[in-house]
């Protein structure tokens, strides 16, 4: 695979592997080996054990979808910030999807940051970050996107092929996602908290909407207010707003 993003260091490294069990496995070992430069890019067509969020799998056929790792180097990021990198990385993603199908209002970011169109998935990511002191050391950005997949296991998914009708050249697509991911990023470096929240908050799936949720194994009625710095979902539970981590609230 030839990809040539137009960026200063994000996919200027790339390696391409015909299969792999998981692309931030990959990366890691990389990272291990000092074998990486800030930016380095793993991609691969078929990803066999890829990981979600909530320890879930994440499922790909082969040789139709974006499958990929990136390695940042957030040095300038506190530990307790490293929400900041996971909204950088979600509107980057955004940014790719809307280039590809228009601005939509169904096409959202579901929190904390998977990629929704309507109420289906095209697409999440895992971030594992690396900690030295009260410093992020190192970022592995696990991206997984639904391309030219048309049949899924599960009624939730969908991708750019179906929604669309069209067929994908994945080269060109990677290389516009990797531009977009980078503008993000540097936004984030260069400081601009307030645009990079205001901008997920505009893009929030149900923001501000009421809704059901599962909260300790029961269904309430809730509407999201807000995110806080720490990446805790605010949600407004009768006159009081609650927050809760990932593991403690579910979209119902």
């Amino acid at each position: 695979m030839v990809i040539s993003p137009t960026t200063l260091f994000t996919g200027q490294q790339l390696i391409w592997l015909p299969a792999c069990a998981s692309t931030n496995s990959e990366a890691q070992q990389l990272l291990r080996e000092n074998r990486a430069s800030e930016g380095c890019t793993v991609i691969t067509d078929d990803q066999f054990a890829g990981r979600g969020q909530r320890g879930n799998q994440w499922l790909a056929a082969p040789g139709e979808n974006l499958t990929l790792s990136i390695i940042w180097l957030p040095t300038f990021l506190e530990a307790s910030q490293q929400f900041l990198l996971s909204q950088a990385v979600a509107l980057g993603i955004y940014d790719w999807a809307e280039l590809l199908l228009g601005a939509s209002p169904m096409l959202r970011l579901k929190w904390p940051n998977d990629l929704y169109f309507g109420t289906q998935k095209l697409g999440g990511i895992l971030i594992e970050n690396s900690l030295s002191g009260a410093k992020i050391q190192s970022s592995i950005v696990g991206i997984g996107l639904n391309v030219n997949q048309r049949h899924f296991t599960l009624p939730t998914a969908t991708s750019l092929g179906a929604l669309t009708g069209r067929y994908f050249q994945r080269e060109e697509l990677a290389a516009r996602l990797l531009e977009c991911l980078e503008k993000r990023y540097l936004q984030l470096r260069a400081g601009r908290l307030r645009e990079l929240r205001q901008s997920y908050l505009a893009a929030l799936y149900r923001y501000q909407e009421w809704h059901d949720y599962e909260v300790a194994g029961r269904r309430v009625r809730g509407q999201i207010v807000g995110v806080e710095p720490d990446g805790r979902l605010a949600l407004r539970i009768g006159d009081e707003v609650q927050h809760f981590g990932l593991q403690e609230v579910k979209h119902v």
